[in-house]
């Protein structure tokens, strides 16, 4: 059984690795080297990779808790699934598919439990932002205060990129429906931000 390097409260304060960014071929060599259970190369992997990973979680969960336990599971996945990397792209694009199917597909098991553990689950509304000097933390703020779905949405189409295809694809739901999500976040995040 593999055990990933560090403890996961590593994920939140990513480690800096001691060589610079990886070339593609040395991604490519330890990739094959990780494959066949180096778990030296797969640490390498880990290191160079886990604070985009996290930053990505953070957003698509808005809490660094879980930020961090859904990055400790997409390194999990990676491990179990690394043979599948065919290196038709970068690696980078690949963990990051990854991560958003992670990310993604644990949200709507949490959200499936969730619903059966609770008949009608009335939710409270998020709480206002608490306005401070920077406006990146402000944002970063109002945006875990989202609807988790315009929230998912706002993340993946606004500072990912993804399309609305793909997002709907990836959350199984309707074209239509991404584009309300991402509509709605806006129009939140612009109500948040506004001074008041």
């Amino acid at each position: 059984m593999f055990k990933l390097p560090g403890p996961a409260s590593r994920v939140a304060q990513p480690v800096k690795s001691n060589s610079s960014v990886l070339s593609a071929s040395n991604v490519t060599d330890l990739v094959s080297r990780a494959s066949a259970g180096d778990n030296a190369a797969f640490e390498e992997l880990y290191r160079q990779h886990a604070g985009r990973v996290y930053a990505l979680c953070l957003r698509l969960s808005g809490d660094t808790g879980r930020a961090s336990e859904l990055t400790q599971d997409v390194f999990v996945r990676c491990w179990e699934r690394l043979e599948s990397f065919r290196g038709e792209s970068a690696f980078s694009s690949w963990l990051h598919r990854l991560a958003v199917n992670v990310a993604l597909s644990t949200h709507r098991r949490d959200s499936r439990r969730w619903r059966r553990v609770q008949a009608v689950a009335i939710l409270p509304d998020a709480p206002g932002t608490v306005r401070s000097d920077s406006s990146d933390i402000d944002l970063e703020k109002a945006i875990t205060t989202l609807p988790t779905g315009a929230r998912t949405v706002f993340v993946l189409h606004d500072v990912e990129g993804y399309k609305h295809e793909e997002i709907a694809n990836l959350m199984g739901i309707a074209v239509g429906t991404s584009k309300a999500h991402l509509f709605r976040a806006r129009r939140l995040l612009r109500k948040s931000l506004e001074p008041q």
